[in-house]
């Protein structure tokens, strides 16, 4: 089984990249506060936990947006552990993130909680430290803070969201590509969500443009939304900058390759 973003390590793209990111059009929000400089957790968990609090608060439903880090506590018997974390979580998400008294255990128990997704992600082989040790400080906490409120801020802005988690039907995959899920879709734009300090990178928007390449191949009411796609995007509540481009300015030849060489559709 393999997924499109291991795909995308297998293959040599052409110089720059299928689809540049330079050809992305960047806009920088509006930054109220700044990040502290330095946190003292993986830059993974802390880009999960703004993921999922952000869905949560968006959803009102907070299983479903901490759906794969339940998966990992059950594949190593901790789901009462899990649950307990999700509970911390209940009063934070019922406020709407807005009680500033909530925010340090209401962090503190998404961080943990996203402890577990290596498990359903890679084995629970790589599962080497207890979540119970994962304990941000003050700095991390607040950028987490800082993070969810400027994702909150983006979707009033570019939302509403009319996808969270883009999953396809087994008419996008290929024998090549046999696995994929994207972050989450508005009316007219496939996003992508990253919490790196980095810009995007080349992988970063070819992923984007194969998830739309997929979409397009999906059957089926659920999936008709990929039909109003118009734009690829990519949010990045660090950096707090928008990244899009119009479909239309897409080359049909770098469509085309992309299905040829880098899906192998048959």
């Amino acid at each position: 089984m393999v997924k499109v973003t291991a795909r995308i390590k297998e293959i040599q793209q052409p110089r720059g990249g299928y689809l540049p990111p330079k050809s992305f059009l960047v806009k920088q929000l509006e930054n109220k506060s700044a990040l502290a400089a330095t946190e003292n957790i993986h830059p993974s968990l802390i880009g999960l936990a703004v993921d999922y609090m952000t869905r949560a608060i968006s959803s009102g439903n907070i299983e479903n947006a901490f759906s794969i880090s339940l998966r990992g506590a059950a594949l190593i018997g901790e789901m009462a552990h899990a649950r307990s974390l999700l509970k911390k979580l209940e009063p934070f998400i019922a406020a709407t993130g807005k009680t500033p008294n909530l925010w340090h255990d209401a962090v503190t128990a998404a961080c943990q909680l996203s402890g577990y997704d290596v498990c359903f992600r890679a084995g629970s082989a790589l599962y080497t430290k207890p979540v119970q040790d994962i304990a941000p400080d003050k700095d991390t906490i607040n950028n987490v803070k800082l993070m969810v409120e400027r994702s909150m801020s983006f979707f009033a802005q570019y939302g509403p969201v009319v996808q969270d988690g883009v999953i396809f039907s087994f008419e996008a995959f290929s024998s090549v590509v046999t696995s994929g899920d994207g972050d989450f879709a508005t009316a007219d734009t496939l996003w992508d969500f990253k919490v790196s300090k980095a810009e995007p990178t080349k992988d970063h928007t070819l992923q984007l443009l194969m998830y739309w390449i997929m979409g397009q191949r999906c059957n089926g009411a659920k999936f008709a939304y990929f039909k109003n796609l118009t734009r690829l995007g990519v949010f990045n509540p660090r950096l707090n900058k928008v990244y899009t481009l119009d479909i239309s300015d897409i080359s049909p030849q770098i469509i085309q390759e992309v299905e040829n060489d880098v899906l192998c559709y048959e």
